[in-house]
Protein backbone atom coordinates (compact mmCIF):
# COMPACT_ATOMS: atom_id res chain seq x y z
CA UNK A 1 0.00 0.00 0.00
CA UNK A 2 1.67 3.33 -1.33
CA UNK A 3 1.71 6.11 1.57
CA UNK A 4 1.53 9.48 0.33
CA UNK A 5 3.34 12.73 2.25
CA UNK A 6 0.97 15.28 1.50
CA UNK A 7 2.74 19.21 2.72
CA UNK A 8 -0.39 21.12 3.40
CA UNK A 9 0.38 24.86 4.18
CA UNK A 10 -0.07 26.18 7.74
CA UNK A 11 -2.86 28.95 6.04
CA UNK A 12 -4.67 26.57 3.62
CA UNK A 13 -8.54 26.02 5.37
CA UNK A 14 -8.84 22.23 5.13
CA UNK A 15 -10.49 21.28 8.49
CA UNK A 16 -14.31 21.54 8.91
CA UNK A 17 -15.87 23.11 12.06
CA UNK A 18 -16.66 19.65 13.70
CA UNK A 19 -13.26 18.14 13.16
CA UNK A 20 -11.35 21.67 14.50
CA UNK A 21 -14.29 21.23 17.89
CA UNK A 22 -12.86 17.88 18.36
CA UNK A 23 -9.27 18.96 17.84
CA UNK A 24 -8.97 21.89 20.27
CA UNK A 25 -11.65 20.63 22.47
CA UNK A 26 -14.03 23.38 22.45
CA UNK A 27 -17.93 23.22 21.16
CA UNK A 28 -18.84 24.25 17.55
CA UNK A 29 -21.32 27.14 19.29
CA UNK A 30 -18.09 28.51 20.92
CA UNK A 31 -16.20 28.21 17.23
CA UNK A 32 -19.09 30.14 15.63
CA UNK A 33 -18.47 32.78 18.71
CA UNK A 34 -15.01 33.50 18.40
CA UNK A 35 -15.81 33.51 14.87
CA UNK A 36 -18.38 36.01 15.40
CA UNK A 37 -16.36 38.06 17.50
CA UNK A 38 -13.93 38.13 15.08
CA UNK A 39 -10.93 36.54 16.63
CA UNK A 40 -10.60 33.35 14.43
CA UNK A 41 -11.56 33.80 11.16
CA UNK A 42 -12.13 30.63 9.38
CA UNK A 43 -12.51 31.05 5.47
CA UNK A 44 -16.12 30.75 4.48
CA UNK A 45 -17.37 28.05 1.44
CA UNK A 46 -20.81 29.29 0.94
CA UNK A 47 -22.74 31.00 3.60
CA UNK A 48 -22.33 28.46 5.84
CA UNK A 49 -19.14 26.29 5.51
CA UNK A 50 -16.30 27.46 7.56
CA UNK A 51 -12.86 26.10 6.97
CA UNK A 52 -9.87 26.51 9.09
CA UNK A 53 -5.80 26.16 8.60
CA UNK A 54 -3.33 24.65 10.89
CA UNK A 55 -2.69 28.01 11.78
CA UNK A 56 -6.22 28.80 12.96
CA UNK A 57 -6.49 25.40 14.67
CA UNK A 58 -3.18 26.19 16.90
CA UNK A 59 -4.38 29.83 18.07
CA UNK A 60 -7.67 27.95 19.14
CA UNK A 61 -5.46 25.76 21.34
CA UNK A 62 -4.49 28.92 22.84
CA UNK A 63 -7.53 30.10 23.21
CA UNK A 64 -9.09 27.34 24.60
CA UNK A 65 -6.48 27.44 27.50
CA UNK A 66 -6.96 30.90 28.22
CA UNK A 67 -10.52 30.10 28.49
CA UNK A 68 -10.42 26.33 30.38
CA UNK A 69 -7.01 27.01 32.57
CA UNK A 70 -7.71 30.67 33.47
CA UNK A 71 -11.13 31.63 33.15
CA UNK A 72 -11.11 34.43 30.46
CA UNK A 73 -13.92 35.27 28.38
CA UNK A 74 -14.62 36.14 24.80
CA UNK A 75 -14.28 39.81 25.33
CA UNK A 76 -11.04 39.04 27.42
CA UNK A 77 -9.19 36.55 25.01
CA UNK A 78 -9.77 39.23 22.19
CA UNK A 79 -8.05 41.84 24.61
CA UNK A 80 -5.26 39.29 25.35
CA UNK A 81 -4.68 38.36 21.50
CA UNK A 82 -5.00 42.31 20.55
CA UNK A 83 -2.41 42.99 23.02
CA UNK A 84 0.66 40.35 22.52
CA UNK A 85 -0.47 41.39 18.61
CA UNK A 86 0.95 44.61 19.14
CA UNK A 87 4.10 43.32 21.47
Amino acid sequence: MPLFDIQISQDEPVYVISVVSKLVGLPVWTLRQLDKAGIVCPKRIGKKSRLYSLRDIRKLEYVHYLMEEKGVNIKGVKMILEIETKT
